[in-house]
């Protein structure tokens, strides 16, 4: 089931002159348009494109050091179920109609969706096509959903608080980037963020389970 490329996806896309918007123009089109910024929102505008755009955003909120509003577990929960249906093939997001209801861009989430366009702008600089004919194949795509399903478990049983969710979480947030942006350099650097996460965790988990261990 290759990902769509980013000019592919219907309306958001569309620019004057034929040529596609970048992908930091696309998001704040339908941020800012009408409809509602949900899940279900971003998966009837942007079509098959919003597999990687949804592992963005969604893992966005325990990437990025602001509020939450106890949605954090819920939005990796998605991202992990979201990865399994690109795994079995699926051409066609499916979620439960709860989850479609969702806000991303609701006025809670402003400072998160300020930050997340700052963090796509600052790549989009420096970003360009890197090995393309890497991207939207069906083994890359496994390959793919398989390293988002590591980064969401491991934000997942990060203790709260800890901190340790937020390197996982940022990982997936780049390498969606990257694959979005067709730059194998970038989604490099995503699967850098992510290993260092889990290792990072590991290592201060085994560490605290030691030092409680060594004071029985």
């Amino acid at each position: 089931m290759p990902l769509a490329h980013p000019a592919d996806a219907p309306g958001p896309d569309v620019s004057v002159g034929g040529t596609p918007r970048a992908l930091s123009d696309q998001l704040e089109a339908w941020l800012t348009g009408d409809g509602e910024k949900t899940v279900g929102g971003l998966v009837d505008a942007f079509g098959e494109k919003s597999f990687a755009l949804l592992f963005l955003l969604l893992l966005a909120v325990p990437a990025l050091p602001l509020p939450t509003g106890g949605l954090t577990h819920i939005f990796e929960i998605i991202a992990a179920l979201l990865a399994l249906e690109m795994i079995v093939g699926r051409w066609e997001i499916w979620l439960p109609e709860r989850w479609r209801r969702l806000e991303l861009a609701g006025d809670r989430q402003q400072r998160l969706v300020a930050g997340l366009m700052k963090l796509i702008r600052w790549f989009e600089r420096w970003s360009r096509p890197r090995l393309r004919f890497l991207f939207h194949h069906r083994l890359s795509d496994v390959v793919y959903s398989l390293l988002v399903i590591a980064g969401s478990a491991a934000a997942f049983v990060a203790p709260p608080f800890s901190g340790l969710d937020t390197l996982p979480a940022l990982g997936v947030v780049v390498l969606s980037l990257g694959v979005l942006l067709e730059d194998f350099a970038i989604a490099t650097v995503g699967v850098l963020l992510a290993a260092v996460g889990i290792v990072l965790e590991i290592a201060l988990g085994t560490a605290a389970v030691h030092g409680i261990s060594s004071l029985l």
